[in-house]
C-alpha cells in the first residue's frame, strides 16, 4: 500500500512559511509524503491561513470549495485549516465548510497528525484551537524548503498593540526561546550546509523581553557569529521602539551579520502614528536611519507603509512622502489600508475614500520606485558576492542567466559560468545595469565558490524523494511583493 500523500498551502507572513515548514516536517514523521507537483491533488490538503487581508475569509473559502468535486471523487482524501484565520474563526470554519476535517490554530500545530487520525476513526470534523503555545515551533520536526538557507525562530507572540493589527489576538503575547536553544538550532543547521539564516519574530529585537534583558537580541547577534561555517546572518523584522544602539552595533561589528535591515514605518505623521498606537514618532524613526547609516554606510534599508489609515490627511501623507525621501529606501512594501476584522482601526471614524487611497498609493509607489533605481544604480561597478538561489529569476530559463542574493538582499540576476554552479554557491560578479527591483551581471563571473550548501542542495535533489510546490512564499526577498499577502517581513507587516 503506497504512502498517503499531502501538500500545504501557505498564506501571509514568514512565520506561517516556518511553521509551513514545521507541517511538513510532522506530517512526513507520520508517514505521509509530499506529493508530486504533477500529481493531481493529495490525500491531505493542509491551509496555513492569515488573517491580515479584510477579504482573507473569501480567499480561504472559495479554495475550499474548490476542492469539493476533488474530495467527493477521492476516497479518505482530508483537508485541515490552520493558521490565523483558523485561530480567529474556530468552528465557523466547519459550519462554513463541512467537508473541512480538522481545524487547528496557531498555538497546536504539533497536533495536526493526531487530528487528522482522529477525524479518519470518528468520520467527523475536529476542531481544536488552544488559547496559550503548546510547543514550541522551532522543536517540532521540519521539512525546510531550502538546503542552503533556513528560518530560525526566537520568539513568537507579540506585546504590541497596533490598532490595525490582529496578529497579537492570535499569535498571542511574546514568548522567547533561550538563547542557548536558538544558538544549537543554528549550529545544527550549519552541520547540514546552511550557510545562511534568518533569525524570526514577530518583534525580533524585543527578543529578551521574557528574561529582562534590553540587550538580549544584540548578544544573539553576536553569539550567532562565532558559529564557524555560517556566512550570512540576517533578521525579521524589527519595531523602530526597540531598536536600540547595541544592536547597530552588533551589526556593525560581526562580519556574518549582513548590512540589510528592514525596518517598518507605517507612515511618517505623528498624528497618524499615534492613532495607529505605534510607540515611536518621526523623528525617532530618522535618528535610527541615520545611527544605521552612520555606522554601516552601505546598508540597504527597507520598510512597510500603510496608505489611507482611517483619519489620514493629505498633510498625513505629505509627511510620510517626507520620510520617504530622507531615508531613501532600497524598497518599501507599500499597502492600501484596509480593514482588519477584530482590530480597532476598523471602527475608527475617518475612514478614507478608496479613490483617495488609490490616488495616494500611486504617489508613493511612484516616488519609491524613483529611489529605488537611484540607490540600485550606485551599485554599478561594485564586484559582490552572490549567493545563488533557487526559483528567485523567473525568465532565468529564457535569459540563459542565473540569480541570487548579494550581501545587501539586493536581487542579481548574472550570467551562466562555464563552471558548474549550484544553489547554495557563492558567485564573484561585477554590476553593470540597475533597475528598480533587481541588478544585473553581464560580464563573465570572476570567480566561483564551490561551499557546503551547494553540496547539501546536490544531495537533496539526487535523493528519491517526491517534490511539490510547497509554501507560496519564499526566502525574505527586496523585490515588489506581488504574490504575497501584506505580510513583508516577519511580523505580517505589523512591526
Amino acid at each position: 500500500m503506497s504512502a498517503r500523500t499531502y501538500e500545504v498551502r501557505t498564506y501571509g507572513c514568514q512565520m506561517n512559511v516556518h511553521d509551513s515548514e514545521r507541517l511538513s516536517g510532522l506530517l512526513e514523521d507520520a508517514g505521509y509524503v509530499r506529493a508530486p507537483s504533477d500529481a493531481d491533488g493529495a490525500d491531505v490538503v493542509v491551509f496555513n491561513t492569515c488573517a491580515v487581508r479584510e477579504n482573507a475569509d473569501n480567499r480561504l473559502y472559495g479554495n475550499l470549495g474548490q476542492l469539493v468535486p476533488k474530495k467527493a471523487a477521492r476516497p479518505g482524501m482530508q483537508i485541515a485549516v490552520g493558521g490565523c484565520l483558523a485561530q480567529k474563526d474556530r468552528d465557523t470554519i466547519v459550519k462554513r465548510a463541512p467537508w473541512v476535517d480538522v481545524v487547528f490554530g496557531t498555538h497546536n500545530i504539533g497536533q495536526l497528525p493526531v487530528l487528522l487520525e482522529r477525524a479518519r476513526i470518528a468520520e467527523e470534523a475536529q476542531v481544536e484551537i488552544v488559547e496559550s503555545l503548546e510547543t514550541f515551533p522551532s522543536t517540532l520536526p521540519s521539512r525546510r524548503e531550502s538546503a542552503y538557507a533556513a528560518w530560525v525562530a526566537v520568539s513568537v507572540g507579540c506585546n504590541n498593540t497596533c490598532t490595525f493589527c490582529i496578529v497579537p489576538a492570535l499569535r498571542g503575547k511574546e514568548k522567547d526561546r533561550r538563547p542557548g536553544d536558538v544558538l544549537a538550532e543554528v549550529e545544527a543547521l550549519v552541520s547540514e550546509g546552511v550557510v545562511e539564516v534568518t533569525l524570526l519574530g514577530q518583534n525580533v529585537n524585543a527578543y529578551g523581553s521574557d528574561i529582562g534583558d534590553r540587550e538580549a537580541f544584540g548578544k544573539l547577534l553576536r553569539a550567532a557569529g562565532t558559529i564557524d561555517g555560517l556566512e550570512r546572518i540576517r533578521f525579521t523584522s524589527p519595531h523602530p521602539r526597540d531598536f536600540t544602539d547595541d544592536v547597530i552595533a552588533a551589526m556593525a561589528e560581526t562580519p556574518t551579520v549582513m548590512h540589510q535591515l528592514h525596518m517598518p514605518l507605517q507612515s511618517g505623521s505623528d498624528t497618524v502614528l499615534k492613532a495607529m498606537r505605534r510607540s515611536y514618532r518621526q523623528d525617532r524613526y530618522l535618528g535610527i536611519i541615520e545611527k544605521v547609516r552612520a555606522a554601516m554606510p552601505d546598508a540597504a534599508i527597507t520598510t512597510d507603509i500603510i496608505v489611507g489609515f482611517p483619519g489620514e490627511t493629505e498633510e498625513d501623507f505629505e509627511q510620510t512622502l517626507h520620510v520617504v525621501r530622507e531615508a531613501r529606501f532600497a524598497q518599501a512594501f507599500t499597502f492600501q489600508y484596509s480593514k482588519r476584522p477584530g482590530t480597532p482601526a476598523a471602527e475608527m471614524d475617518g475612514q478614507i475614500p478608496k479613490a483617495v487611497v488609490q490616488q495616494r498609493y500611486e504617489r508613493l509607489v511612484a516616488l519609491q520606485e524613483e529611489i529605488s533605481w537611484e540607490e540600485n544604480k550606485k551599485q554599478v561597478g561594485r564586484t559582490i558576492e552572490v549567493l545563488v538561489a533557487e526559483g528567485e529569476g523567473r525568465k532565468d530559463d529564457a535569459t540563459r542567466r542565473l540569480s541570487g542574493r548579494a550581501p545587501d538582499n539586493r536581487l542579481v540576476h548574472f550570467e551562466r559560468p562555464a563552471e558548474p554552479v549550484r544553489p547554495g554557491d557563492m558567485v564573484t560578479v561585477e554590476i553593470t545595469y540597475a533597475a528598480p527591483h533587481h541588478l544585473l551581471a553581464e560580464k563573465p563571473a570572476a570567480a566561483v565558490r564551490r561551499t557546503r550548501a551547494g553540496d547539501a542542495w546536490e544531495r537533496r535533489n539526487a535523493a528519491p524523494a517526491a517534490t511539490g510546490t510547497g509554501v507560496m512564499l519564499g526566502l525574505p526577498t527586496i523585490g515588489a511583493p506581488a504574490v504575497t499577502e501584506p505580510a513583508s517581513l516577519g511580523g505580517c507587516s505589523v512591526q
